[in-house]
């Protein structure tokens, strides 16, 4: 990356995540289908080629505004790692919890990017990073057929977070979590 690198500049960091911030604050008291550019660029402080400049269109900003979901979520899947060949516990980690719980307060927003069955572009992006981190940690320490189970992986957490998000799984996020912990663990042990 060189020094005017766009994705290292302090500024491009300081207005994106100000945009990011007016998205979620815009998005609180509505559905981002009544949330206009205007509002987002007005509260942000920030003009509307600005927004144009690092954002295709509202769904790209809140993709990238809900990013932290998808880190969270693989991170609070693997909470329970302390070191090379950690052996999974019985019961999930607390972060999983803690995790199903925020997801819970911004459901509507995410439910608008993330799709029943795990599809949309929030889906996706969640199904891609928890596939790669899942086949890489299995990989790493040998495990037998790194992509079959990282995929069965990310499409069931994917899929039934989502389902859940929409209301179809009907659980609160402590017995989700340990619903979603017993089902990953026998894909891994069938994997």
């Amino acid at each position: 990356m060189s020094a005017g690198d766009p994705r290292t500049d302090p500024r491009t960091a300081r207005t994106t995540a100000r945009l990011r911030e007016s998205l979620l604050a815009e998005c609180a008291d509505r559905s981002l289908a009544e949330v206009s550019v205007s509002a987002v660029v007005r509260r942000a402080g920030v003009g509307r080629a600005t927004f144009y400049l690092h954002y295709e269109d509202l769904t790209a900003l809140a993709v990238d505004a809900c990013a932290d979901v998808v880190h969270a979520a693989v991170d609070a899947l693997h909470a329970w790692q302390t070191g090379p060949g950690s052996i999974a516990p019985a019961r999930p980690p607390a972060d999983l919890a803690d995790f199903l719980g925020g997801a819970a307060d911004r459901a509507p927003l995410y439910r608008t990017l993330l799709l029943p069955g795990g599809g949309g572009p929030l889906g996706e992006r969640l199904h891609r990073e928890l596939r790669a981190r899942a086949r890489a940690e299995r990989a790493a320490v040998g495990a037998p057929r790194p992509d079959l189970v990282a995929s069965a992986v990310a499409a069931a957490f994917t899929g039934v977070l989502a389902d859940w998000l929409h209301g179809l799984v009907p659980a609160q996020p402590a017995e989700l979590a340990d619903r979603l912990w017993a089902l990953l663990l026998a894909i891994h042990r069938a994997g």
